[in-house]
């Protein structure tokens, strides 16, 4: 099989009519999808279909067509990233998932936090106080961590937030949570610019990731909650590695069983019943699927069984999600 680090090889689907047919829906603005970006199909190593539209409003008031070079914003895709970043860091012995976090914030003898370990970090289990509210700003931590108080330290930001739970004890999915975990990889690597090129070396550079752009905070630490931009084409290559089970043109980029670790069930969200692992989400499907999911409907699809990526970009409502998530189950379906 050829990589796509350089180009992405062109394949035909099994049943390409079919499959133009579901990717079309996905660009109906009167839709519940609403707008859509982008959406690259990746089937048994090839690209099968790649669509493109709307445009992109910039700061200055310029809009920019969306096309195969536009560096879209992941979201929380970026979780998902950082869970591999993380796996290369475990694979050579740098961080420990069964100790406790040495995050600062918790190391006075006798902090309750202090128990929080990296396995808990990464399942989101690890009981801290935090609000992932997209609405209501009076309440929400994830907004005044990314927009208001805590932008210039997402880290140390989201650590100061006290124990609603005994580590453990409950799921919540936090953005907070990442940038604590994205912390702790600062401290490991060395914030900023070798956390950058960390990045570059051991993920995005190998996969030919060219155009991904990581944002860092003042601190130095990389929002991964909620920041990389790169091209669709790229958040594919991503998921191929992952689909590949971490190789990538035969070197093991992430450890033996790093994959497995993400897409095991560990919790379901009470909101709205989606199975987590860590730090990736997993669709309950036949084939064995794992996502990454963004705001607005960003999702990276990982598909074992039917040997398939499916990246979509775009803005979908939170009240739309269902719809979202039957579109992707009939991509797949086409496919099967």
């Amino acid at each position: 099989m050829p990589w796509p680090t350089g180009a992405w090889p062109v394949g035909a689907a099994p049943d390409p009519g079919r499959l133009d047919a579901v990717v079309a829906e996905a660009f109906d603005d009167s839709g519940p999808l609403a707008t859509t970006y982008a959406v690259v199909v990746v089937h048994r190593g090839r690209l099968v279909a790649e669509r493109y539209g709307g445009t992109l409003a910039h700061g200055d008031g310029s809009l920019e067509p969306v096309g195969p070079d536009t560096r879209l914003c992941s979201w929380s895709m970026a979780k998902s990233m950082l869970h591999a970043v993380v796996g290369v860091l475990a694979g050579e012995g740098s961080v420990e998932l069964d100790r406790p976090a040495p995050v600062p914030e918790w190391a006075p003898p006798g902090d309750p936090r202090g128990a929080i370990t990296l396995e808990q970090l990464l399942a989101m289990r690890d009981g801290l106080d935090f609000a992932e509210d997209y609405d209501d700003a009076e309440r929400s931590d994830v907004i005044d961590m990314l927009f208001g108080a805590g932008r210039s330290d997402t880290a140390a930001f989201a650590a100061d937030r006290p124990l609603a739970a005994r580590p453990g004890e409950r799921f919540n999915y936090s953005s907070g949570t990442s940038n604590i975990v994205s912390g702790l990889v600062a401290r490991t690597v060395g914030p900023g610019d070798p956390y950058r090129r960390f990045l570059h070396d051991r993920l995005f550079g190998p996969t030919g990731m060219a155009s991904a752009d990581p944002v860092f905070d003042e601190a130095g630490t990389w929002v991964a909650s909620s920041y990389v931009y790169a091209t669709a084409r790229d958040f594919a290559r991503f998921g191929l590695l992952e689909l590949r089970d971490g190789w990538w043109e035969g070197r093991r980029l992430l450890p033996d069983g790093w994959v497995d670790h993400g897409r095991r069930f560990r919790s379901t969200d009470e909101e709205t019943g989606w199975p987590y692992g860590a730090h990736w989400w997993i669709t309950d499907d036949r084939y064995g699927s794992f996502w990454a999911s963004g705001f607005e409907g960003q999702s990276i699809t990982v598909c074992p069984g039917l040997d398939t990526v499916v990246v979509r970009m775009g803005k979908t409502s939170i009240e739309h999600g269902p719809a979202l998530a039957a579109w992707r189950r009939r991509i797949l379906e086409a496919l099967s």
